[in-house]
C-alpha cells in the first residue's frame, strides 16, 4: 500500500522574494517559484543557451522601441508564481523594470530541451491563467515551434485554446507586433 502524499506547504511571491533579499535563496540554488512550490529549474543542455540568445535577437528585431526584451529574468505572474521564462518581451523601457519585475509580458517563450513536459503543462497553465495571450515553446528535440494563443478555463483548469507547430521553414508573427515576420529556423541552433 503506498502512503499517502505529505502535504505541501505552498509559498507566496512576497515570501519567495524575501527568501532572496535575505539571502536564504541565492542565483545559485536553480529554483524558480510556481504557483506556490519551488522548482528546480533543469540543467540546460548544449543547444538550450544558443537557442536562448537566437530567440532573443530574433525577437529585439520583431519589436518596436516601445517593448523591451528580458532574458532568464524573474516574471511577477501572480501572488504565487514567479517563473523565470527564458525569453519575455514586455512593453516599456528596461528602467521601467527597476523597481518591480514585470507582470504582464506581451511575449513568453520557454527553450524546452529536457524541460518539455514542464514548459506545455504546468507552465502553459500558469501562463493561460495569468492571461498570456502570446506563449511559445521552442521545441528543440523535434525542431519546432509551437506557438500557444487564446487562453481558456476548462473545468477549473487552465490552458491555451489553440497550439500551431511551426516547422523551421516556417513563419510567425507575434501578436504584439502585427508586422513581424520571424522566421522559425532564425531561432533554432
Amino acid at each position: 500500500m503506498n502512503a499517502p502524499a505529505p502535504p505541501i506547504w505552498k509559498l507566496s511571491r512576497v515570501r519567495y522574494d524575501r527568501m532572496i533579499e535575505s539571502g536564504i535563496l541565492s542565483e545559485d540554488d536553480k529554483v524558480e517559484l510556481l504557483d506556490g512550490v519551488l522548482v528546480v529549474r533543469k540543467p540546460q543542455g548544449s543547444r538550450h543557451p544558443t537557442a536562448v540568445m537566437l530567440v532573443r535577437a530574433a525577437l529585439e528585431k520583431a519589436f518596436t522601441r516601445r517593448f523591451h526584451v528580458r532574458e532568464e529574468k524573474p516574471v511577477a505572474l501572480d501572488r504565487m508564481s514567479e517563473p523565470e521564462p527564458d525569453v519575455v518581451v514586455v512593453r516599456g523601457r528596461i528602467r521601467d523594470d527597476g523597481h518591480a519585475h514585470p507582470s504582464k509580458p506581451v511575449l513568453i517563450v520557454e527553450v524546452a530541451e529536457s524541460s518539455l513536459r514542464l514548459d506545455r503543462l504546468r507552465k502553459g497553465a500558469l501562463y493561460a491563467r495569468a492571461g498570456i495571450a502570446d506563449y511559445w515553446v521552442l521545441n528543440l528535440p523535434e525542431d519546432v515551434l509551437e506557438v500557444y494563443r487564446q487562453p481558456v478555463r476548462e473545468g477549473g483548469v487552465w490552458k491555451y485554446g489553440t497550439m500551431r507547430a511551426l516547422a523551421r521553414s516556417g513563419v510567425v508573427t507575434p501578436l504584439a507586433s502585427p508586422r513581424a515576420r520571424i522566421r522559425v529556423g532564425s531561432m533554432l541552433p
